[in-house]
Parts: structure tokens; sequence; C-alpha cells
């Protein structure tokens, strides 16, 4: 039986401290001690219940930490204030000046230029990659590797990594696997498919409002100890704590993440399916006809679907643009980047979120100007939102 992430959140329980159905906030940046002998075992070691200082740990993150490894299905996790800062705080943990990181080729522009541009300075090489040729990858492997670094549906072309033989390469080399999956929460657990460290950027389907930024790592007890220690742990000593408020709000709409998932799930699939007929290349790994179809089939959880992310080439750079102006002006949604919202968002990512990207690179993706990509929202009636797709695509034409 296929892990149901669904149950696990149901099944996790918090109170508040009298007894609220939700955990209390705490409203406090550093905590007071009874004694001095209790503060200072607590920089030396973790102590259960007790709390330092919110840079560290506070009640409020716990909690949401506690959920998304039951989410994820690991030991422990660790938020922060972005997806971002989880990436890079997770790359600096595990890799020094002198260390490389194989990438895929197919990710977020910020991660990519993050990767690009900012790790170089540290003295950390990243050699990008298709991932999905696995022989490429095995190649790149040196003494120098630390880490293989994917996106479990990649940004914006929705490739499928595949997770369960990136592990098997990863472990014969002593090498950790480090998967972003913002893009299919529940949809798959990359965890339990061999990853050893799981990224989200809360921003998106997890906190589901479009209402804050927020990230976490999602990974072993050794690893979350390590990244919150406080001597030499990247999240305690780079800072990126996320306000005890915004994860009390992410926790209570963690809740109803499945219920979501299912909706944005089953719209994008029925957006796809009329889009493809109309002639268009469409992107979904829903698809019977996407290269990854049956790889996804075999490992994703049951009853979320394939996610709500969804891509069509229209062609050209100005034909996309006109046909987003047109599709806002129909009330399909919004044009704007993220993802995850109960509107459906659109955007070219070829000039907006991969354009950190180079056009040369752009094009080794096969990511066209005239991609759209669609974050697919929550409409009760899908078939009416393709009438007015289908009208913006005919006007243009």
């Amino acid at each position: 039986m296929k892990y149901d992430p669904a149950s696990e959140i149901q099944d996790h329980q918090v109170f508040g401290e009298f007894g609220g159905v939700n955990p209390s906030i705490t409203d406090s940046s550093t905590f007071t001690f009874m004694k001095p002998d209790t503060m200072k075992e607590l920089f030396e070691n973790e102590i259960e219940g007790c709390f330092l200082y919110s840079r560290h740990w506070n009640p409020s993150n716990k909690y949401l930490s506690e959920a998304l490894a039951k989410l994820e299905d690991t030991e422990s996790a660790q938020v922060t204030s972005s997806g971002i800062s989880a990436i890079a705080c997770t790359i600096l943990q595990i890799c020094k000046s002198g260390d490389e990181i194989i990438s895929s080729r197919t990710i977020y522009g910020g991660t990519w230029a993050l990767f690009k541009n900012i790790l170089p300075k540290f003295g950390i090489n990243v050699k990008f990659v298709d991932i999905n040729n696995l022989s490429r990858v095995k190649s790149l492997i040196n003494k120098n590797t630390k880490l293989i670094f994917c996106e479990t549906i990649s940004n914006p072309l929705l490739d499928v990594s595949d997770l369960p033989k990136l592990s098997m390469i990863a472990k014969s080399d002593n090498l950790k696997l480090v998967v972003d999956n913002t893009f299919s929460p529940m949809v798959i657990s990359p965890y339990k498919l061999g990853a050893d460290v799981v990224i989200h950027s809360l921003t998106k389907y997890i906190n589901g409002a479009s209402d804050c930024v927020a990230g976490c790592i999602c990974a072993s007890n050794e690893f979350i100890n390590e990244l919150t220690d406080i001597n030499h742990g990247m999240t305690m000593l780079l800072g990126p704590v996320l306000d005890s408020f915004r994860s009390s709000s992410i926790l209570k709409n963690l809740n109803t993440l499945h219920i979501r998932m299912k909706q944005h799930s089953m719209n994008a699939k029925y957006l796809a399916e009329k889009i493809d007929k109309m002639g268009y290349n469409v992107f979904y790994p829903g698809l019977k006809k996407h290269p990854q179809y049956n790889l996804i089939t075999s490992f994703k959880n049951d009853g979320f679907g394939y996610s709500g992310m969804l891509g069509i080439d229209v062609g050209t750079l100005d034909q996309g643009e006109k046909i987003l102006e047109s599709m806002q002006k129909e009330k399909i949604g919004y044009l704007a980047v993220s993802l995850g919202y109960y509107k459906t968002l659109f955007s070219l990512p070829g000039s907006s979120t991969s354009s950190e990207i180079p056009e040369d690179e752009q094009n080794k993706m096969g990511l066209s100007k005239g991609i759209i990509r669609f974050s697919v929202g929550l409409d009760n009636d899908i078939g009416r939102t393709f009438n007015r797709i289908k009208k913006c695509l005919k006007n243009l034409k």
C-alpha cells in the first residue's frame, strides 16, 4: 500500500497550552530559565520542551516542523524563512570549499542562479546535467562530489526525476540526494523513494494562500540537529528564522492540503487533456504521452493526481504575452509568478521565474519563450475555465 500523507497529518495532534484545538502561538524571541545550570546545559545539548532563543527553536516552529516531518515521513524537519534559504542552508551544511554538486539543469531560476553565481564564490562547483540521463549523472561523479540535487517535478518543464534510481546512484557513492518537492506535496514522497533531504517552498501549495514566504527542510534527526547546532548549524547561524505567527498560520492551512491537492490536480488534468486536443504542445505528467508518465504513475501516492502545474507552448514570446493579457481580462486568473494559490496563476517562465538562466541554457533545457506556465486553481467549474482559455487561444489565431 502506498504511503498516505493525508492520514499522517490527520493523526498529528497538537493542543494549545490551555487545551485549545490550535496550538498556542509563542510570541517571544527569548525564553526564561529558572536556573543558570539549565541555560548552560541547553547551550550544549537540546532539552525536550526547553527553548533558548527563537533563531534556534521556538514552540510554534517546532509544531510546524513536526507536522512537515509527518507529511514527508522523515524523522525531523526544520522550517525556514523561504524556500531558497532552505536550499542554501542545506547545501552549505553538506558542502565546503572544493566540493562539487551534480544538479538537474531544469530547475527553478532562483536555485539555478544560487548554484551558478553564488556557490562558486565559496569554492563550491555545480555541474548541470539532464537529470534523467542517468549514465551522464554517474559519469560526472568524482571524489569531490557531495550531493545530487533535483526537483521531483521540474520547474517549469514538468519533467519527473527518477528518484529511486538517483537514490541508488547516490548511495553507491556515499552522496546525499537532495530533492525539491515544491511542485508535488502529497503527490510524491521523495524520502520514501530514497531521498536524503526533502525541501519545500512552503510559500506555494503547502500554505496555499499566497500570503507569506516560507520554506522547510525534511530529513533525519541527525541532519536537522546538524542544521540547528549552535556552533556549526547553518539554519542557526545564517538566521533564516520563520515568524511564529506565520508558522501557526501555515500549520492550520496544512490540514486542508489533501483536499486542495486533489482539486488542483483534477483541474490541471482536465485542462491538459482539453488543450492537448486543440493541438498545442502540452507539458503535464498526467498525460499518457508525457515521457515520464509511467515513471510517476509507478511511485506517486494514490488519490492526489499528478499535481496542479501545467505548461503549454504557444510559439513565441509575443503570442504568449497577448494570451496572458487576454486570460487576465477573461478572469481566468492572475498574471503572476508563484504557484499553489486558490486562483489560477500564469506567467511566461522564460522571461520571469527562469529569467536568471541565460538564453543558451534555456535552449539546452528546451525552454521556449512561448511556454506558458499555469498553476491551476481550485475552480469549481473547470469546464467554464477551459472555455475561457479556449476563447483566448482561438482569438490569437
